[in-house]
């Protein structure tokens, strides 16, 4: 554990971030009083819209690159999760000049006075089941069967400004990447309550190979109390086996889906049943009845880029997943629907397979409009496997560009038909992030003709 006075500090923040990463930390640090410098590789034309967020504050930005002179003095180094430090030439320098390292999530851990803090990672479906939960214990709170109920983490909210509004007796919910539990190692801290959807192979270019990344999803367990919880699918015998591995066998909780909350769903997909399963399971752990479960899961609408209904055209369904940066995650997004879709994937390459989805949509697609870094190869993939045997009315189609692809997904689409962008790849290759790819998908769909 880090015990730093903040009041009079010298802390760096090192990733501002062009959508504002690092903003929320350093108000938070300016407001307890550190001296603060903000560090960030892109220059300042590319930051100006988070530059102008810090506008006013006595803030110090160094942008454009990372120079050690930063460090000289520094008494505390706050890093963005999405910095490989064992890459970073700048923290490694830290490091061997033994200046401490957190990160917001960090930094609002030691400080949240919560006991209850519900902790939710996996490759999969983990923001809708923060989101899912989050919907049920706000039903509880509404009826006055809990106390308040805070949702943030990787899901997009900062909690640091909210820590003098926290009690002890309130519920907090936290989606974490594997990012951020590798930072929350350092504090040899896990959540009282723990859930872990699935893992499978995703960011393996971040973490080198499959069993570190899973090594670095059981840090949401690996530090848990006796008392503490685990809930984990009861189909998955894989991940209780890793479970069981890191000592938690006498905290193992299995879930399975109550077919009686399936009226209450709204959102598409075996998978998304599978969500709520997990958010029943801690909401009943928490003492939350049946019918503020019900409640919440009704008035569950799903997340924006994750299966979002987008609009109907021509009597054609499109759904933007764009969300959706793995494999896995778009074989999920194939079969949650009973028709066969007509897929839209592609984009940059982040050292995934794709032959287990690339046959997948073979079989299970109406047609495979693959566009992007990944396009071809992934286009190549569906057409072997188009080849090997009979798949009446299926197609594989290469699209130039994002539009085109839209556009070629369209045409091939009949009334009745649903069209769904689920790339299976980071947006990288053409856009900032999945947000803005799945803007563009929305506002390209709702360009066509109705």
């Amino acid at each position: 554990m880090i015990n730093l006075d903040i009041k009079d500090a010298n802390v760096v923040v090192m990733g501002l971030g062009r959508f504002g990463g690092g903003i929320a930390v350093t108000r938070w640090l300016v407001g307890r009083g550190a001296r603060v410098t903000v560090t960030d590789m892109a220059p300042a034309d590319k930051l100006a819209d988070s530059v102008a967020q810090l506008a006013g504050l006595p803030v110090t930005f160094h942008l454009g690159g990372h120079d050690t002179a930063d460090l000289e003095g520094c008494d505390l180094l706050v890093v963005s999760p999405a910095v490989p430090k064992d890459k970073s030439d700048f923290v490694q320098q830290a490091i061997a000049r033994d200046i401490p390292l957190s990160s917001e999530m960090n930094l609002f851990i030691q400080h949240c006075p919560a006991r209850r803090i519900v902790g939710i990672t996996g490759s999969a479906g983990k923001s809708t089941t923060t989101a899912m939960l989050g919907a049920i214990l706000a039903a509880a709170e509404l009826a006055g069967t809990l106390r308040r109920i805070w949702v943030g983490g990787n899901i997009g909210c900062s909690l640091l400004d909210e820590l003098e509004n926290l009690a002890a007796d309130d519920i907090v919910v936290l989606e974490l990447s594997s990012f951020q539990l590798d930072d929350l190692a350092r504090l040899k801290w896990s959540p009282s309550r723990a859930v872990i959807t699935n893992i499978k192979p995703n960011h393996l270019d971040r973490h080198g190979t499959f069993e570190a990344y899973a090594d670095a999803k059981m840090n949401i367990v690996r530090f848990q109390r006796p008392e503490d919880v685990v809930f984990v699918h009861g189909c998955d015998e894989e991940l209780a086996e890793r479970v069981v591995r890191v000592g938690a066998a006498s905290r193992l909780a299995r879930y399975e889906f109550d077919p009686y909350f399936r009226q209450y769903i709204q959102v598409p997909g075996r998978h998304n049943q599978n969500n709520a399963a997990a958010a029943v399971a801690v909401a009943r752990e928490l003492g939350v009845d049946d019918a503020c479960i019900a409640q919440g899961l009704a008035g569950f609408v799903g997340l924006p880029h994750r299966l979002e209904f987008v609009a109907e055209r021509a009597g054609v369904r499109y759904y933007n997943d764009s969300k959706s940066t793995t494999p896995e995650s778009t074989q999920i997004a194939v079969e949650a629907f009973e028709k066969p879709p007509v897929v839209m994937v592609g984009g940059g390459d982040k050292g995934m397979p794709f032959d287990t989805l690339a046959r997948l949509l073979a079989e299970r697609a109406k047609a495979t409009v693959c566009y992007g870094a990944t396009g071809p190869a992934l286009y190549d993939l569906v057409c072997g496997y188009l080849d090997a045997g009979e798949r009446a009315g299926r197609a594989a189609l290469v699209a130039g560009d994002f539009a085109a692809a839209v556009h070629k997904a369209a045409e091939f689409a009949r009334p009745g038909d649903v069209v769904v962008l689920s790339p299976a790849c980071t947006s990288y290759d053409m856009f900032i992030n999945y947000e803005q790819r799945g803007d563009a998908f929305r506002e390209a769909v709702l360009g066509l003709a109705e």
